[in-house]
């Protein structure tokens, strides 16, 4: 299958993009990792922890919490794609979604901040999640509408990169200003509306063509699954999301109760892991992104990144201890941030269809929501089964290998010369 470009605006299919473009979609994505991860390890845990002596509540309250807001991204995100992808002759097809979705996580990034108890904070969390998907539908796809495939892997990079440095971002921002809980969420509703909004109006959204509303296409929310190559990548990125969320999401509960530390020690330990991590993500992100478009082949790297992403688990499970968690953080921040990165880039080239662009990446974006809905809930399972947490780490591992083996079941598509500018 050769790589697919979108109909109707040849110059931005073609011509590659230069660093004007690269650092204003980086900050979009900055920005949206910020506001969605900050509450994932720090401000949702602290909203909904309990007391020492019964503590396993509050970690299921936390991945229940954390599995209903994916659930309403994976039907939001591939959902606003599809609209978009259908704008009318002579609209924008992106930038509404980018804006709409923008304003609607800050909007509800505001309520999670003044809501109390599981449930209201549930409800709230839900509309920051369908928020976050609608804008990164709008903000993905112009990875495929705008990018030569000779430039997709540094996008890529900059998507991968943005959401270790996001989480540092966030982390450090409440914790070295000290910040209550409020106002952790009310910094990050005025970071994604003063950023989203500027990015959304900064980056270019040429308004749809003759040729970008052709006649026949497949309506079907899920037709692009009917495409082998496609699907076995979705399948992998999935369960390769899912032990990534394994091995992250219950950070703060792991050092809180796994390694008997004190909140306040907990708290700066996290936003020390998150750090390791971030550095290392960024690392991979950048050099597996430059490479992927150097040599083209995009699955050998993507299966290579879960290998190192389940030596992570490894590490973790087999030595509980502080030490060993920071060396784990380093390989989880490798090995996902080449996956994050590379697959990314291999998703774009495996797009069925020129015509849905934004449908089949927010299908791709599921995946990664999915996996934050599965891998929390799964996570307090399996602590409420053992009353630990080695069995996380384990099954973080063992899904690391098999996403790898279900990866390497799609076929890296042949290279497609294009013209340069």
């Amino acid at each position: 299958m050769s790589p697919s470009l979108p109909s109707g605006s040849p110059a931005f299919a073609l011509g590659r993009v230069g660093p004007r473009w690269m650092t204003v979609f980086t900050l979009a994505w900055l920005a949206i990792w910020t506001v969605q991860l900050t509450p994932v390890q720090l401000l949702l845990p602290l909203q909904l922890n309990t007391s020492d002596e019964d503590w396993i509540p509050g970690v299921i309250s936390s991945g229940l919490v954390l599995g209903i807001g994916g659930l309403a991204g994976i039907v939001a995100g591939p959902l606003a794609g599809t609209l978009s992808d259908r704008a009318g002759i002579g609209r924008r097809r992106r930038r509404p979604w980018a804006i709409g979705g923008v304003l609607v996580t800050a909007l509800f990034l505001v309520v999670t901040g003044f809501s109390e108890g599981p449930w209201a904070v549930g409800g709230a969390w839900v509309g920051v999640s369908i928020g976050v998907a609608v804008s990164s539908a709008a903000f993905t796809a112009l990875i495929a509408d705008q990018l030569p495939v000779t430039q997709r892997g540094a996008a890529s990079a900059a998507v991968g990169s943005s959401q270790a440095v996001g989480i540092v971002l966030g982390v450090g921002l409440v914790v070295l200003l000290g910040l209550g809980i409020r106002e952790g969420y009310l910094l990050l509703a005025a970071i994604i509306a003063i950023v989203g909004i500027s990015a959304a109006l900064l980056l270019p959204d040429p308004l749809a063509a003759v040729e970008a509303a052709p006649t026949q296409r497949d309506g079907h929310l899920l037709a692009s699954l009917r495409d082998r190559d496609f699907a076995w990548m979705l399948s992998g990125r999935l369960v390769t999301n899912i032990g990534n969320a394994l091995g992250t999401a219950l950070f703060l509960f792991f050092l809180l109760h796994g390694l008997h530390q004190e909140t306040t020690v907990a708290q700066d330990n996290l936003l020390l892991l998150i750090v390791v991590y971030t550095l290392f993500v960024v690392l991979a992100s950048v050099f597996t992104g430059v490479l992927s478009d150097r040599t083209g082949n995009r699955r050998s790297l993507t299966i290579l990144a879960t290998l190192v992403q389940a030596a992570s688990g490894v590490v973790i499970a087999v030595v509980p201890t502080f030490e060993a968690t920071m060396v784990a953080a380093a390989l989880m921040g490798l090995g996902y941030g080449a996956f994050s990165t590379v697959g990314l880039a291999f998703a774009a080239d495996l797009l069925p269809g020129e015509s849905d662009h934004a449908r089949d990446l927010g299908i791709v974006y599921v995946t990664a929501a999915l996996g934050q809905l599965i891998g929390p809930v799964l996570g307090a399972g399996l602590v409420a089964l053992v009353g630990g947490f080695w069995l996380v780490f384990a099954a973080a591992a063992v899904l690391s290998l098999v996403g790898g083996a279900l990866t390497a079941l799609a076929k890296q598509p042949a290279p497609d010369p294009l013209p340069q500018s």
